[in-house]
């Protein structure tokens, strides 16, 4: 039987923090959910961007790493989002029942999981191998500064 069959409504779904919204939006919509027109849509772009050259560069990265990127940057996401609310909050223990309020703990396993996605991209930042002909062809990336020296 339908609930709308008989008049009645099925009860939302409540959630205070907002965290089972943005959770929603992210998995369904993936990375067009973040619009990069906003300020933290520009500052996770910049994350991203940063990240992938840290790991070599666009041409370093196979599907696997962009895949665990992608994860990566919603994770970060939800967690910069969670840290704005509960620096908001006026304290993150529940009085009546002297614990930690549910937030915190769901952040603790975003975080554990961002740096688990993180680890498994490395954390030794790649250079960028030159090759011999990027090198004739004067694409040498020392500063000029360094090779006067090295010439003199």
């Amino acid at each position: 039987m339908n609930p709308t069959d008989n008049g009645q409504r099925k009860p939302r779904g409540y959630s205070k923090h907002g965290l089972v919204t943005l959770k929603q939006a992210v998995k369904g919509l993936g990375s067009r959910v973040i619009d990069r027109r906003t300020t933290i849509g520009k500052s996770l772009a910049k994350w991203r961007t940063d990240l992938i050259e840290d790991l070599g560069g666009p041409h370093e990265i196979s599907t696997q790493r962009s895949a665990l990127i992608d994860l990566a940057v919603k994770s970060k996401l939800l967690l910069d989002s969670i840290d704005a609310w509960l620096l908001t909050q006026p304290s993150l223990v529940n009085a009546r029942k002297r614990t930690l309020i549910p937030v915190v703990l769901q952040r603790q396993t975003l975080a554990d999981g961002l740096a688990r996605y993180l680890s498994q991209l490395g954390l030794e930042r790649r250079h960028k191998v030159q090759t011999v002909t990027d090198v004739l062809n004067g694409h040498d990336e020392t500063p000029a500064s360094q090779n006067a020296e090295a010439v003199q």
